[in-house]
């Protein structure tokens, strides 16, 4: 068993390498087309929402309770509340919900 879990590690450590040496061996100059640019500018983006969205909703027992928080950060972050405090009333959104789901017998 071991010997399987060490080359499952080699296989992801030399793909983890490869993603990130293979752009800079082949692209050796500057990008130019403003496509190109604008795409790559906005993975970031894409990537960290696309891993953060479904633990949003599969965080609580309560899709209920989850849909709320999410509420209310999105609603806090279009009123470009500071990261901090979006963070923290979501999850007291969460919490609220969670008890007053937990009275009502949900």
């Amino acid at each position: 068993m071991p010997e399987n879990i060490m080359i499952y590690l080699l296989i992801m450590a030399l793909t983890t390498y490869a993603i990130r040496a293979i752009p800079l061996v082949l692209l050796r100059r500057e990008i130019k087309n403003r496509y190109v640019k604008r795409f790559l500018y906005y993975v970031p983006f894409a990537c960290l929402t696309a891993m953060t969205v479904p633990a949003v909703f599969y965080s609580t027992e309560n899709i209920m309770s989850a849909v709320i928080g999410f509420a209310t950060a999105m609603l806090l972050g279009l009123f470009r509340a500071n990261l901090p405090l979006t963070a923290t009333l979501a999850c007291v959104a969460v919490y609220v919900t969670d008890r007053i789901m937990d009275l009502a017998g949900y």
